[in-house]
């Protein structure tokens, strides 16, 4: 190879090597996840949205507002936010943002609103909250139907069996 073949090799290598270490080319772009409170009229909803690693703590929200987070899901396409909802006597939960599921729908705006059948996820082809999802299934054995939130060892490592 000639002297400046190896200058470009190793110039495209040290180039390749300062993008992987600094991550670059496999970072995703961030995600910004908006919930907000269509429950009722004048019905507010107490939320509380964890991960695997992240708690984002508990938030109250007056019916018509919203919490927003945002994000960047892993390169592996594993990232899982899941919120508790409650409101009167209700309580349900849902996997506000799971990468399988929402990583293409919702590249870098995932914006929810959260109705008493269910939350409902911006579509932007058709310009409504048309993508509706059913609240969570109790785990089995679990003994009521509320949220699994407070025991998340239990949850996560029955939801990583799901999702394998």
């Amino acid at each position: 190879m000639s002297p400046f073949g190896r200058y470009m090799f190793s110039f495209v290598l040290l180039a390749f090597l300062v993008c992987f270490c600094d991550g670059s080319i496999f970072k995703n772009d961030k995600v910004t996840v908006q919930i907000t409170n269509a429950v009722a009229w004048e019905v507010g909803l107490n939320l509380h949205c964890k991960s695997k690693d992240d708690d984002l703590g508990s938030h109250y929200l007056d019916a018509g507002r919203y919490y927003e987070f945002s994000f960047r899901p892993n390169f592996f396409l594993t990232t899982l936010f899941f919120c508790k909802f409650e409101w009167g006597n209700e309580s349900h939960w849902f996997d506000i943002y799971d990468a399988n599921r929402d990583f293409l729908r919702c590249e870098t705006e995932c914006n929810w609103q959260i109705y008493q059948s269910g939350p409902c996820l911006w579509d932007p082809k058709v310009e409504k909250y048309s993508l509706c999802g059913n609240w969570n299934k109790q785990l089995q054995g679990s003994g009521n139907n509320t949220a699994r939130m407070y025991d998340d060892s239990t949850y996560l490592e029955v939801n990583e069996k799901r999702r394998k």
